[in-house]
């Protein structure tokens, strides 16, 4: 008779999400997974598979969260120079509360695991095209509204205001003077017009 799970797998992978966050994946145990999850190691082994295994879902559960969290924010701000404003005001907003300062999980995993684990680097490959192209659709959606002029590369914007979010959760671990982030911010929503 197969056994009966008494744990919310996504709670549990949410938590798992949340250590691998804080302390990166190298630097995370199987046995600081089990006394954080709460779940026995058999258990953590049949649901989830191995460590490599674990992270890689608490991994996705991360980059889905973002991007529905990103897509909804632009969905319900007509106008892109606003939208990309919400955005980098949110972001910055939420460093400043992060006590742990953990920055971007994605970012953290790249500068971690990147150039030596192979199996990572096409997840974060895909993790940076997925969200350029969220910006970029964005940006041509407002360029047809009339709100980007014609001749802008909204492909290099796009990759611009990825790069510029991405600092910004990496700067924002070591500087908490929110007034210079949002003019460096502001610098960059000029070029949306």
């Amino acid at each position: 008779m197969p056994r009966v799970k008494l744990f919310d797998e996504q709670e549990v992978l949410t938590k798992a999400m949340n250590l691998f966050w804080k302390q990166g994946y190298s630097a995370t145990s199987i046995q600081e997974l089990v006394a954080h999850l709460g779940i026995n190691r058999a258990s953590l082994y049949d649901t989830f598979g191995d460590k490599e295994q674990l992270f890689k879902k608490a991994f996705a559960l991360y980059r889905k969260q973002n991007i529905d969290r990103i897509s909804q924010l632009f969905q319900d701000q007509p106008n892109v120079k606003e939208g990309f404003s919400k955005l980098f005001t949110k972001a910055i907003d939420e460093a400043m509360l992060d006590t742990d300062r953990k920055g971007c999980f994605a970012v953290n995993n790249t500068t971690e695991l990147v150039p030596n684990n192979e199996s990572c680097l096409e997840i974060l490959s895909s993790n940076r095209r997925d969200f350029e192209n969220l910006f970029y659709e964005y940006l041509k959606k407002g360029q047809m509204k009339g709100q980007i002029s014609e001749g802008k590369d909204l492909r290099a914007l796009a990759s611009f205001l990825l790069i510029l979010y991405n600092g910004i959760q990496v700067v924002s671990k070591i500087n908490t003077d929110k007034k210079e982030l949002t003019d460096s911010v502001d610098v960059a929503l000029s070029l949306i017009a």
